[in-house]
């Protein structure tokens, strides 16, 4: 999570009809650097020029700029008129994990946990089982569900080198190419379970084969326990087969992309950023599992103090945040904490500390004003409007109309609806027909989400390199409108969950320029 910080002591004007070209290449000049949560960027301003308008805007649009899925393979894979059943043989975390992979990779769902009742995006996850393989497994225990999140989130994490070593064990490239959907996925989680998880080979064998006959025909189950018991060979003997990392940069950079399993195109954009070194170890860090950060919601009377209580009684293991007061992380138990209530009571969030620290940065007090641009699903609105003690304001904008009303919901939750509105606006159109200005504005803006893959492990495969032009555009726009809301002497915070530079330093640079083209002065600290 990138964080810059820039005070305004002059009005800032409007101007999307600047010069474009010289923009550009100044851009290309400028240096800015990222606050880091402690280092602070100070404009200072000594003029102003008046806004321009520019009516060629463009059209609300999801803030959130998700890309689409794209796949070669297509098609389902529950044969017509299968007999719908319980099938008590059939490993149930194996089966809840094939059927959420397949919709995470051609329906779109999120890598999302499981909570107490099974549940993912909102239906029973055994229905989504009997939809697809057209039968039921037992009902899934704690362990399973952990294990479906542990699956799950490493095969997707995986995914590029897993599939060189499927592709590497298969007869021919074809069979790859032309494999189902479930049975690639089945295939992927033996895999995972065997290179990654070291469970016990056979075990994985015959479970994996076991669900591919199940719910494919027993010519896959063969294909199955061919393919897995190959790899066992070689996973025994050290032999798995791995590209070597030779050539020019950019052969270098597919050898490593795979051995990583990371898209090319990041590969070379961080090798060029950050040198092979720094880039390795990102991925390395990408890959590793994930701790989760628990906000404890002191808006509501409920303390850090209260929250350790409650995971000491509920054995929880946990550690104190080094950066936040009411911060605490945890790596397992967030099942244990679902079926607790302690979210559903609204006593605590699930909430990265990134983001609490960007909220540091707003530096929320008693008695502000304050904008939170594109503010769905409201974590760091709700954080903000609990430092408030129910005096000041904080208007919460965002183009997306259902997760604003879920946003009002939790504030209620939480108790802090007082002191939160919403706003159900383009951030654009929003700042054109709005004059009054506040205190305290945070851009939280649309991203490539970069620098949070250990966390979201489906990101890396969504996302293509032509996104990051259209974002960047995007978020010249919203900065722009954003800094129209800030008043004289007033904080306006831009972050992202990005590490790119072009998301975050040269952003920030064009705000910068804009001053620039109405001879403004200011100074950097």
């Amino acid at each position: 999570m990138e964080a810059f910080h820039c005070r305004v002591n002059t009005p800032l004007c409007n101007s999307n009809n600047y010069n474009t070209n010289f923009l550009a290449s100044m851009q290309r000049m400028i240096s800015v650097q990222p606050c880091n949560y402690a280092r602070l960027l100070s404009v200072s301003c000594s003029s102003a020029a008046p806004p321009a308008k520019n009516n060629k805007r463009r059209t609300s649009r999801d803030y959130s700029a998700k890309t689409s899925i794209t796949t070669s393979r297509t098609g389902s894979s529950n044969p017509a008129g299968k007999p719908q059943k319980l099938n008590s043989e059939v490993s149930p975390h194996r089966a809840v994990s094939a059927v959420r992979l397949m919709r995470i990779e051609l329906g779109g769902a999120f890598a999302d946990l499981l909570n107490d009742q099974g549940k993912g995006s909102g239906d029973n996850e055994m229905g989504y089982v009997e939809r697809t393989l057209g039968f039921r497994t037992r009902n899934l225990d704690d362990r399973d569900l952990r294990l479906v999140s542990e699956i799950v989130g490493g095969t997707i994490r995986w995914r590029k080198y897993l599939d060189h070593l499927i592709l590497s064990l298969c007869h021919e490239e074809s069979t790859f190419r032309d494999m189902e959907p479930l049975l690639l996925q089945i295939l992927r989680i033996g895999v995972y379970e065997v290179v990654k998880l070291e469970m016990p080979p056979y075990a994985v064998v015959d479970e994996n084969v076991r669900l591919a006959k199940a719910a494919l025909r027993p010519g896959a189950g063969n294909m199955v326990n061919g393919i897995l018991r190959k790899l066992v060979v070689l996973k025994e003997s050290n032999s798995l087969p791995s590209p070597k990392v030779e050539g020019d940069d950019r052969q270098q950079a597919r050898a490593l992309a795979t051995i990583h399993s990371h898209p090319v195109w990041m590969v070379r954009r961080w090798m060029k950023h950050l040198g092979q070194e720094k880039a390795i170890e990102l991925m390395m860090w990408n890959n590793s599992n994930p701790y989760f950060s628990l906000r404890a919601n002191t808006g509501k009377g409920f303390t850090r103090a209260d929250l350790v209580t409650q995971l000491e009684m509920f054995k929880v293991p946990y550690e104190f945040s080094p950066h936040l007061d009411d911060f605490v992380r945890i790596r397992t138990g967030m099942q244990v904490i679902i079926q607790a209530g302690l979210l559903r009571k609204g006593l605590c969030s699930v909430q990265d500390e990134s983001a609490g620290l960007v909220v540091s940065v707003v530096d929320p007090r008693p008695g502000d004003t304050i904008v939170d641009c594109c503010a769905a699903p409201g974590g760091k609105t709700l954080f903000m409007a609990s430092q408030l003690s129910g005096q000041g304001s904080i208007c919460a904008i965002d183009i997306n109309k259902g997760r604003l009303r879920i946003l009002k919901e939790t504030a209620e939750l939480h108790e802090v609806d007082s002191v939160v509105t919403t706003a159900h606006a383009d951030l654009r159109t929003f700042a054109d027909e709005n004059c009054a200005k506040s205190d305290k504005v945070l851009l939280d803006t649309p991203c490539s989400g970069l620098g949070v893959l250990s966390k979201r492990a489906d990101l890396r495969w969504n996302r293509r390199l032509e996104d990051m032009k259209e974002l960047k555009h995007l978020q010249d726009e919203l900065l722009d409108a954003a800094s129209m809301l800030v008043k004289i002497g007033g904080v306006l915070v831009y972050s992202t969950c990005s590490i790119d530079p072009d998301e975050n330093e040269e952003r920030v640079g064009v705000l910068f320029i804009l001053y620039c083209l109405h001879s403004f002065d200011f100074s950097c600290a």
